[in-house]
């Protein structure tokens, strides 16, 4: 009976493909596209240990919370720190896209993760999707899966270059005939560069910020390169002197001087992968550029920096943010044509009943 109760729960389940970053979740449903864009924030009763927000609801209580309530981010550098917290998040998103259907089935899950992660971190992701309700699990480096979303030819025999630049990890890969040919990992990214601007603020104007103050900064006014026009941002926060409220307006140039410490690490990162990739694969390389990806690719100005630096031919993905949930969905819905992509071989199953 176990083989047909699986079809079963295949007719009326919707395939996963999760995109479990750092900074955010993003959940693409087999047919139907991404359905869910969410922060990876859980509030949490520290009393019951149960969750009391997801998503949106949890980050918007970031900072705001009284003690008997915790909003955490349970993923560290793009890796599981917090297992339980991680499968009430995946229980969530898995419940929501299921919310309307006739029954409570158990999809298939494809995860995007780091490249540098270790067999037991991946199958901390594995089991914390079964956990969550999934009929099975599996994994691809995140690398593999933006290059996919991206649109990249990762089966046929040419290089690709991928820079996928996520909240917690930079990753960095060369793809050739369904596999990664060479491939780097570091744990600085989005997340550096916004405590960049945080002690920015607190060295030069004795300001502390928050998390997304630094952020919205970042966004507003960060750069890698010259701008055509130079921007202006205001940081609120308290004065650390005096305790009380401050608000500084700073210059897109004072900003991007402070982060050019991790946006240094990061294109040194990006120079180390072109030294070690093979000549054919470079050759290919600059004649069909690289394609930066994840949330990071949108700093302005990197993608000149880099051209600038490496000259060659560098690209901003569509829509970067999604590259690599588009990237896991499009497995999930073909399993068979990306076997030699996925991570840590064979899928985890739930235990039949």
């Amino acid at each position: 009976m176990i083989r047909p109760l699986s079809a079963l729960f295949g007719l009326f389940s919707r395939d996963l493909g999760i995109d479990l970053g750092t900074a955010n979740t993003l959940v693409y449903v087999r047919g139907k596209g991404i359905v869910i864009s969410e922060p990876s924030v859980v509030a949490v009763d520290k009393k019951t240990r149960r969750a009391l927000a997801v998503g949106v609801e949890a980050k918007a209580m970031v900072g705001k919370t009284p003690e008997t309530i915790v909003a955490v981010r349970p993923l560290k550098d793009g890796v599981i720190a917090d297992f339980d917290t991680v499968e009430m998040m995946l229980h969530y998103f898995i419940r929501k896209v299921h919310v309307q259907r006739f029954m409570a089935p158990h999809p298939r899950v494809v995860i995007g993760i780091p490249s540098g992660v270790t067999e037991v971190e991946k199958r901390a992701a594995k089991d914390a999707a079964l956990s969550a309700g999934a009929r099975e699990a599996y994994t691809i480096e995140e690398p593999m899966a933006a290059a996919i979303g991206a649109g990249l030819p990762i089966n046929e025999a040419v290089g690709s270059m991928i820079v996928d630049i996520g909240g917690g990890t930079t990753e960095v890969a060369i793809i050739s005939l369904g596999g990664i040919v060479v491939n780097y990992s570091i744990r600085v990214a989005g997340d550096e560069i916004d405590d960049a601007i945080i002690q920015f603020a607190r060295r030069d104007h004795n300001l502390v910020i928050g998390e997304r103050t630094a952020e919205n900064a970042k966004i507003a006014a960060g750069s890698a390169y010259p701008l055509e026009e130079e921007r202006r941002v205001t940081l609120r926060g308290r004065d650390l002197l005096t305790g009380l409220p401050k608000a500084v307006e700073v210059s897109s140039v004072e900003i991007r001087d402070a982060i050019s410490g991790p946006v240094n690490t990061i294109i040194d990162l990006i120079k180390t992968c072109v030294e070690e990739t093979p000549p054919e694969l470079i050759a290919d390389i600059m004649e069909r550029g690289i394609v930066l990806a994840g949330g990071g690719a949108l700093l302005m100005g990197l993608d000149k920096r880099l051209q600038a630096e490496l000259r060659m031919p560098v690209y901003r993905a569509d829509d970067p943010l999604t590259c690599v949930a588009r990237g896991t969905g499009r497995v999930a819905e073909a399993l068979h044509l990306y076997q030699r992509a996925l991570a840590g071989g064979q899928e985890l199953r739930r235990p039949s009943r």
